[in-house]
């Protein structure tokens, strides 16, 4: 039996005497273009370019830009099109799309749905012609790296009390600029040396109540890695709140991550290996989300510890790779403590498990309750931090 290929079907339309207007309202490669509806509360949305083609094995391919955003081009895992139904996967971005062409060809009318983002909205899209289309402008270059053998300290950083009106907290680096929002002297702490709070003891009163903005530009050029940003964290510790302390050894409690038996479920990343890793935490309808990309499970240990659970985590998978993934789990109470008062638990058959099932069935990790000695960071002195 001969298998129909798009072109194939097309010279057979031809054959069979449909118009050239009818052969184009089934064709719909070319360039399509739309707006993403902004969600409640903001007031423009993002423009939106998918490009779709047909592949060497004649199946449909696309890729998608978001132009206000100057993105580069993003391809889509799978397009497909049944009937006048189109569907298309972004596994990059979380995200799917699910339209229905119109009867001339000319337009898609559709949704766009993305995990841990905002709740579904209408992208509906218009055939670009060469007088409509819209300009994709060039990405901006990725940032140049820091040497990798720097240690760098702050050429200059500023630290100010933070706005208590404000949840949350957030560490990111944007170019080479290091930002914190909403920090601690603990937060500080803990993220700089990669410990839990319960290792670390002697600090005074204000170490988990004061909370501080930091906007800092290294000293040497270029976009530092994570173990550079903790680096000129530890330096401005030392410097500006005169921190001093000395480690011993201690039994504590731990969670250790170890692959499942049935084997990891994680996907390699397809980002810059030399790029920094993502990690943020959103809410889910119900519970959380958790968005990892371009991280190493290392690194997801280090943020759990010092964002979710209540004791030190500790990664034993020997996994190197890094991963891109997105965890819905359901807090237990006393989690997610420092991003502010958590709402109450809804009774879903929706919702999602407690992190650490999470873990084993979406992740095929094991995240296991057990004891070890660790080391304890005992503060021998520390002081508010000096002016900018």
């Amino acid at each position: 039996m001969k298998t129909l290929t798009l072109r194939t079907i097309a010279l057979a339309m031809l054959a069979g005497g449909a118009s050239f207007s009818q052969l184009a309202a089934q064709n719909i490669t070319g360039t399509w273009q739309g707006e993403l509806k902004p969600p409640p509360g903001q007031d423009r949305g993002l423009r939106i370019v998918i490009k779709i083609s047909t592949t060497e094995a004649d199946k449909l391919a696309a890729v998608l830009y978001s132009i206000d955003q100057r993105s580069p081009a993003i391809p889509a895992t799978t397009f497909t099109r049944n009937g006048s139904t189109v569907k298309m996967i972004v596994t990059q971005l979380r995200g799917t799309y699910e339209g229905r062409v119109s009867g001339d060809g000319n337009s898609i009318e559709g949704t766009w749905a993305q995990e841990g983002g905002p709740p579904p909205g209408p992208l509906n899209l218009t055939r670009a012609t060469p007088e409509t289309v819209w300009t994709i402008p060039e990405p901006p270059p990725p940032p140049t790296p820091m040497a990798a053998g720097a240690k760098p300290a702050f050429e200059v950083a500023t630290i100010k009390p933070s706005d208590p009106a404000r949840p949350g907290k957030l560490f990111t680096i944007r170019g080479q600029e290091v930002i914190t929002v909403n920090t601690t002297l603990s937060d500080l702490i803990t993220m700089a040396y990669d410990l839990h709070l319960k290792q670390v003891t002697g600090g005074p009163s204000w170490l988990e109540s004061d909370k501080y903005d930091i906007t800092g530009k290294p000293e040497v050029p270029g976009q530092p890695n994570v173990t550079q940003l903790k680096i000129m964290i530890q330096k401005l510790l030392v410097d500006r709140f005169q921190l001093k302390f000395h480690t011993e050894k201690k039994e504590l409690g731990m969670y250790a991550i170890t692959v499942a038996k049935t084997g990891s479920k994680l996907t390699k990343s397809q980002s810059d290996p030399a790029g920094l890793p993502g990690l943020f935490f959103g809410r889910g309808t119900p519970g959380m989300t958790f968005n990892v990309r371009n991280a190493t499970i290392a690194e997801v240990a280090s943020i759990l510890q010092g964002s979710v659970l209540d004791k030190p985590v500790v990664d034993q998978t020997g996994l190197t790779e890094k991963y891109d993934f997105l965890l819905k789990f359901t807090p237990e109470p006393g989690q997610m403590a420092g991003f502010g008062p958590q709402p109450p638990a809804v009774d879903s058959p929706d919702a999602p498990p407690d992190i650490l099932t999470a873990f084993q069935q979406q992740l095929g990790l094991k995240m296991e309750n057990t004891k070890g000695p660790v080391d304890v960071m005992v503060i021998d002195r520390v002081a508010k931090p000096s002016e900018n």
